[in-house]
Formats: C-alpha cells, sequence, structure tokens
C-alpha cells in the first residue's frame, strides 16, 4: 500500500477531521510565499530598495514609530487577502469532512480568514486575524471588526497616508489583532475562545483525524499542534513539500504539493 492510499484510508475510516494549516496553504490560491528574505522581497520589491526584511516589518513598534510603514504593509496584506478567492483543496477538505459524524474544523496560524471564506463551521485562529482589530494603546480590551476598514496604499512606497485606521473608543490608532514578533500587546481573547471551543471538540471526538498542510518548522505553531492533537491515536497525515517528516513515524507524510496531493487524494475517497 502507497502512502498516499494510507492516507485515504485513515481520512475515510474517520469520525471527524481537524484541518491544521501553516502559510503554504495559501500558496495554491497565489498568494505569496513569504520564506525567507527573498520570498518575501519577491513579492514586496518595494522593500528590499529599503532593505527591510518580513521579520522586521512584522514587528508591531512600527505602529508607534511610523504607522504609516506599518499601516502600508498591513493595508496591502488586508486588500489582497479579501481579493483572493481560496483554491479547491479547501473545499475538498470541507466536503471530507462534511461526511463525517463529528464534521470538520480547522486551526491555523494564518490571519487571512481563507476557511471562513469556504464556510468552515469553526476555524481556530492561533496568531489572530488581520480582518479584525485593537487599540495599539489598549484602552479596552475589545477587538472588532476590520469589514469597514479600507486602507490605501501607495505601491511605490508601501506607505499608507492618514487617516489611519483608529479605535473607536479612544481615538488613538488601531492595529491589526494579529500576533506579530516580540509582541506583548497583542490582545489574544478572541483566538482563545476559538481554541477553547476547538479543543472541547476534540475531546468529544477521539476518533479524528488530522489533516496538515503547509505548515513548516521555522515557525512550529501547527505542527506541534496537530502532533498533539494526534498524540494518542497517530492518525496525522502530513502533506509538505519540504518537510514532510513526522516525528517518530507517529502518521503518514506526503512529501508534496498541498492541492494536487488533496485531488489525489480525493479520487480516493470518491
Amino acid at each position: 500500500m502507497s502512502e498516499l492510499e494510507r492516507a485515504a484510508e485513515l481520512i475515510d475510516g474517520a469520525g471527524a477531521l481537524l484541518v491544521c494549516a501553516g502559510a503554504g496553504m495559501g500558496v495554491d490560491s497565489g498568494l505569496p510565499d513569504f520564506r525567507g528574505d527573498e520570498g518575501f522581497w519577491k513579492a514586496y520589491p518595494p522593500y528590499e530598495r529599503l532593505g527591510i526584511s518580513f521579520v522586521e516589518l512584522a514587528d508591531p513598534r512600527h505602529f508607534a514609530e511610523d504607522p504609516g510603514l506599518a499601516w502600508g504593509f498591513y493595508g496591502h496584506r488586508l486588500a489582497l487577502y479579501r481579493a483572493t478567492v481560496p483554491h479547491e483543496g479547501f473545499r475538498l477538505l470541507l466536503s471530507w469532512g462534511a461526511r463525517k459524524p463529528g464534521g470538520v474544523r480547522a486551526f491555523t496560524s494564518n490571519v487571512d480568514g481563507q476557511f471562513q471564506k469556504v464556510g468552515y463551521p469553526l476555524v481556530a485562529e492561533a496568531h489572530g486575524s488581520i480582518h479584525h482589530l485593537q487599540c495599539l494603546a489598549r484602552c479596552t480590551a475589545e477587538i472588532w471588526s476590520a469589514a469597514d476598514v479600507e486602507v490605501p496604499v501607495d505601491e511605490e512606497t508601501m506607505r499608507a497616508p492618514d487617516p489611519l485606521p483608529s479605535c473607536p473608543r479612544c481615538g488613538g490608532l488601531a492595529r491589526p489583532n494579529i500576533l506579530m514578533f516580540g509582541d506583548y500587546d497583542w490582545l489574544g481573547g478572541r483566538s482563545q475562545a476559538q481554541l477553547d471551543e476547538l479543543t472541547a471538540w476534540r475531546r468529544a471526538h477521539r476518533d479524528l483525524v488530522v489533516v496538515e498542510l503547509g505548515a513548516g518548522q521555522a515557525v512550529p505553531t501547527v505542527r506541534r499542534y496537530s502532533e498533539l492533537a494526534s498524540a494518542a491515536t497517530g492518525a496525522l497525515v502530513r502533506i509538505n513539500p519540504r518537510e514532510p517528516q513526522i516525528r517518530h513515524g507517529r502518521g503518514v507524510s506526503l512529501a508534496a504539493n498541498g492541492l494536487e496531493t488533496l485531488r489525489a487524494l480525493d479520487a480516493l475517497l470518491s
């Protein structure tokens, strides 16, 4: 039996499906791969000219020190994610889960809101969401929707002009409700509530199978959660073209592209 067939057999026998996704999940939807500075600069050439890396930009201090620069980056990403159509793989996973007694849930480190567009009943967003905002000064613990927020960005300088998004309570600067690098001011209440609901669901469905996609080792949040959720059974399918290995062989490892692998699995499951 091939590894692909093993994975299909595991998914077919599951009572519930947990999808765990890292940044690589969005590549098949046309979203940029920020893997390393070269990948980031390929997506955003103005930052290469400025010599600014992704890690430097994804630092909350810029909202206080240079808010036009900070909102230029996040405003551009907000518009990009709004315009992105999730690839077919999101729907395939949702359809597999819909056939399970326990249904399907998602855990992701992505902040792009793609799972919600497809209609997943619960998405636990470990690092927050670009589609929600919080007060930079934390005058309140409130987290609110960015649905009505538009941030124009100069494509040459990648800066956003005033007026920038503001807090409805104090009128000060707002920032995305995203966990950034070295971020001690992120309000994690919304994400924690999602995680608590997902934990309760997991405990009620011990026969779940985890399908993990696009989750690398550089930021291991998703890989660790996948392994935790499948620890008791080893029911983990890891799809990753670069880093497919699974510790102690506790699951099925598929060293391949996400969308093409999901299509191949769907052919076996149909």
